[in-house]
């Protein structure tokens, strides 16, 4: 176990005359968190001392762009303007405390004078709020009004102000507008420009029940902008209502201030420009991710002994992995192969999907099943190497009915550590049809040939193994 670390809490005070006065405290803390909305700083780093470099006027500045970032984010939850303004007005010290971030965050830039961008701070601020509510839920509102003390789950029941009824009326009344008929006799121009593109009535309720705030998107300023720029980079028509059913979100963002940066960005580090219109039906919450979090998953590639090149490739091919935590995910996965001797490099690049997937629940469970069935360490390692995508494969619905099926194939064990591609294959739609082929035809083909070759060469193959079974004349 980890020793404790010292926490510095820092509280600003504006005096009357427009001076700045500081004051710390400090308090015992554990590694495994407790209450994450605590500001929490290494102990080598002072909190306040970011402060003195800034002047009072920049310090008012910031913590109104802070409080307007909260109070979108608690909008956007479901509260009501009232009680995000009431929230804002009892948060003083959960408002120093995101300012704190903010210089903690960009230290540098405000060493050499370089003030914030409204967008920078949002992209600073969103995830963190984003971290809190999913720990948090519905209890956020006390969270945040009540920092730095933590949340008494006994007593939270009746004190937090948003209720599921606060919530539910919101949704029903965005359900409400996006079903409402017009002065015209007809809906709203929002909903038939959607309509027109691919969605149904139902599809766009659904997306509204999820995200209340959709329907209140301008049409002219918001949603079509974003929607005609992905046609524009060759999304297929019938690919958008996927894709805002994945992340109507994407209708909110400004398209000059934020989406076209995002993407220059994202360039940056190697994502194929040619290949946007299927990275974005892939995953198009990518484009919604702070340009912090991309950097930290990109590092840890980096870390992990990948090229700039290979990194770029795997935004491109599996732009999700910047969705699975670092901490929770990718290290200790990483952790887990290592210990199995796998080149971790090489399965991220050749698989980055498995790395999202459960230790617990889903990668020691088939290393078990490989193990049960006699393949040593050595064997589990080579397959893996081979066809990282292995541990993909659910164990009751592929593996199991695969193995039961390849006992009958009449195959030695050791041709799995061959070809472990085999699990990737329709067991109804490939393996039964050809084996039942090479079996009639009474050939033996190697596991490899059985299943890789096309339809035609298949048959050719066949036809030649036959054809030297025959006698000569």
């Amino acid at each position: 176990m980890r020793a404790a670390s010292a926490v510095r809490f820092a509280r600003i005070f504006f005096m009357p005359n427009g001076s700045l006065i500081t004051t710390q405290r400090v308090q015992v803390s554990f590694p495994r968190k407790l209450f994450s909305c605590r500001a929490k700083f290494d102990s080598e780093i002072d909190g306040s001392a970011n402060l003195k470099v800034v002047s009072p006027a920049l310090l008012t500045a910031e913590k109104e762009e802070a409080k307007a970032v909260l109070t979108l984010f608690l909008k956007k939850q479901g509260l009501s303007n009232a009680i995000a303004a009431r929230t804002i007005n009892k948060s003083d010290l959960f408002i120093d405390h995101l300012v704190l971030r903010l210089h903690l965050i960009h230290k540098s830039r405000y060493l050499v004078g370089r003030e914030l961008t409204t967008l920078e701070i949002r992209d600073a601020l969103n995830p963190y709020l984003e971290s809190l509510f999913e720990e948090h839920g519905t209890h956020l509102v006390h969270a945040v009004e009540n920092f730095p003390n933590p949340p008494i789950k006994e007593k939270t029941a009746t004190t937090v102000p948003v209720s599921n009824s606060t919530i539910d009326t919101r949704k029903l009344r965005a359900i409400s507008r996006v079903s409402e008929i017009g002065p015209t006799g007809k809906l709203r121009p929002q909903v038939l420009y959607l309509i027109e593109h691919g969605l149904n009535l139902d599809q766009i309720i659904e997306i509204t029940r999820r995200f209340p705030a959709f329907p209140y998107y301008s049409l002219e300023g918001k949603i079509k902008p974003v929607i005609e720029f992905f046609l524009d980079l060759g999304v297929p028509k019938s690919d958008i209502p996927v894709i805002l059913h994945k992340r109507p979100q994407l209708c909110g963002i400004s398209l000059t201030e934020n989406l076209k940066p995002t993407m220059i960005f994202l360039e940056n580090l190697g994502v194929d420009k040619k290949k946007w219109a299927k990275v974005i039906y892939r995953f198009p919450a990518l484009l919604t991710y702070s340009k912090q979090k991309v950097e930290a998953t990109t590092s840890f590639l980096y870390e992990m002994g990948l090229s700039e090149e290979s990194v770029g490739k795997i935004l491109t091919r599996c732009p999700n992995i910047i969705s699975y935590s670092i901490e929770e995910k990718l290290r200790p996965t990483a952790e887990y192969f290592h210990s199995l001797g796998v080149d971790v490099a090489v399965l991220l690049y050749r698989s980055p999907q498995t790395f999202g997937l459960s230790i617990e629940a889903n990668l020691k469970p088939v290393t078990q099943f490989f193990f049960e069935r006699g393949y040593s360490m050595e064997d589990v390692r080579t397959m893996i190497s081979r066809y990282g995508a292995l541990y993909t494969f659910s164990l009751a619905e592929n593996l199991v009915p695969k193995w039961d099926f390849f006992l009958t194939m009449g195959y030695s064990k050791s041709e799995l550590i061959k070809f472990p591609q085999y699990f990737g294959y329709s067991l109804q739609g490939r393996i039964k049809p050809r084996y039942a082929i090479m079996k009639q035809s009474q050939v033996m083909l190697i596991l490899n040939q059985l299943l890789t070759l096309s339809e035609s060469n298949f048959v050719e193959l066949v036809k030649k193994k036959v054809n030297k079974l025959l006698p000569k004349n």
